[in-house]
């Protein structure tokens, strides 16, 4: 450390940028020395000052392999945490230089190592990812991870290729140029060890998969009609006993099931099965991220009409209320939406809910839920959906009999316009079939004073005082 910082202090680096900007015989040298130099922090700025980084660049395009590896060196370590000179070397065009050293000297391991730890550095940079656009650089880093000899090499292409796909342009890129397939395959190649080193790169890489699940073309692609190499992995990854695996498998599959048509595949390919695998194996002291993805995949795949038959029929709604017991409010938030989406539009199924006691019961405590809204409100909702879509007057009996009545009205004076509505319309159904029912509860809340008030309100939503003339309208016929 002493020895460089008093090498700056001799004043020598002026005759060192000289020297490599006369590109003299001893110009490697020269770069090896400013390179050992610049590992002390201390020595950076003045080498900058001095206008080494300039007389550095032009030798990327040296032919002589060391004389890149000293110069690749140099640059890094005296650009390194500095976002200016970072910059400025973008500017300067080093990253069409950089992917082209990689492409020539592929077999050179330190020159490789180099240039992509440069790559690292500037892949956060929107201008690097403008130019690394135009470069088709996947094909470059699906070979150097596929040849990678060790974790440290793996982890820092994949941090590029993470850093990378938040570009939309190259998340695509990516997805046509078989990156999440190269993935895959190093996925499966590190399957079942326990080096904590290859675990950390199987939950990266199995993590950048889902993120470029996020574009929609991309994520096409990777499913390929059920077919795909990456969703038959991870299929695999749900039936695997490591849990980010899983953790991310659920993702990826609720990722896949954003159109009807996936949902509608995926089902008849037998995915589901294989979810509710998972969560029973998280229902009592699993992992909450795990569950919750689950349930994001289920939730997704019961969008569609026919699929939410199907499931129904397959038994799922009774093998995911194992899940009510669950302490955890992220999870009590995702069971309630699945639950009131399995319901929709399902007469049958809104009454078998709509008369389990035990499932009441339990989301009466979460209406009541002190510390989080979100799970006051899916509880509130689902109520609410099971009136709704049963019209049944033995449901209305067992949610007024539970005490939820009052829940709902308190959710008709609900500050979101889409709850006060699913709130009027299910207390009109109930009172259209069950006044009896309903009158006690009615009183208690003083219901008309609360209704009249929804209708002079000057601001109200026009569909909100639409439903409460509905309600009232089912009042006067009812009496």
């Amino acid at each position: 450390k002493d020895a460089a910082v008093e090498i700056v202090r001799s004043g020598i680096l002026p005759t060192l940028a000289q020297a490599l900007r006369s590109k003299c015989s001893l110009s490697c040298q020269v770069a090896l020395v400013v390179a050992e130099m610049a590992r002390e922090a201390a020595v950076r700025e003045p080498c900058i000052e001095a206008g080494l980084v300039k007389v550095l660049v032009p030798h990327l395009n040296s032919n002589n392999q060391e004389m890149l590896l000293n110069t690749g060196r140099a640059i890094g370590r005296i650009c390194f945490d500095n976002s200016y000179q970072q910059d400025q070397l973008v500017q300067s065009g080093v990253i069409p230089r950089l992917v082209s050293i990689i492409r020539e000297y592929p077999e050179n391991d330190p020159l490789v190592n180099v240039c992509l730890l440069a790559l690292c550095n500037l892949a956060d940079m929107d201008s690097a990812r403008d130019a690394l656009a135009e470069l088709d650089v996947a094909d470059v880093l699906t070979f150097q991870l596929k040849r990678a000899p060790d974790a440290e090499r793996r982890h820092v292409i994949l941090e590029i290729l993470g850093s990378l796909s938040e570009s939309d342009t190259l998340k695509l890129q990516f997805a046509e140029s078989g990156v999440p397939e190269a993935l895959s395959e190093m996925i499966r190649g590190l399957q079942g060890g326990s080096d904590p080193h290859d675990l950390c790169s199987i939950k990266i890489a199995s993590n950048l998969i889902v993120s470029l699940l996020l574009g929609d073309e991309s994520m096409q692609k990777c499913f390929g009609e059920g077919s795909g190499l990456v969703y038959q992995d991870v299929l695999s990854w749900l039936q695997s006993s490591n849990t980010q695996l899983q953790l991310s498998g659920a993702l990826a599959i609720a990722n896949f099931a954003r159109n009807d048509s996936n949902c509608v595949k995926m089902l008849d390919l037998g995915v589901v099965p294989h979810i509710l695998t998972v969560l029973e194996q998280h229902v009592d002291e699993g992992d909450v991220s795990v569950q919750h993805a689950g349930l994001s995949a289920l939730r997704n795949l019961a969008i569609p009409a026919t699929n939410k038959v199907q499931m129904l029929e397959d038994g799922v709604t009774e093998r995911i209320k194992t899940l009510l017991r669950s302490d955890m409010p992220p999870v009590q938030f995702k069971l309630l939406g699945t639950l009131r989406m399995m319901v929709d539009g399902q007469e049958e199924a809104a009454l078998v809910l709509g008369r389990d006691a035990v499932l009441l019961a339990r989301v009466m405590e979460w209406c009541e839920a002190k510390d989080h809204a979100g799970v006051r409100g899916e509880a509130s909702r689902l109520l609410a959906a099971l009136i709704r879509h049963s019209r049944s007057p033995e449901v209305v009996h067992a949610v007024t009999k539970a005490d939820g009545v009052r829940h709902l009205i308190s959710m008709a004076t609900s500050e979101h316009v889409i709850m006060q509505n699913e709130a009027l319309v299910s207390l009109a159904i109930a009172s259209a079939v069950d006044i009896e029912s309903m009158k006690n509860p009615f009183m208690d809340a003083e219901l008309l004073p609360m209704l009249k008030k929804m209708l002079e309100d000057p601001v109200g939503a026009v569909e909100v005082k639409f439903s409460a003339l509905g309600l009232i309208c089912s009042l006067a016929n009812s009496s």
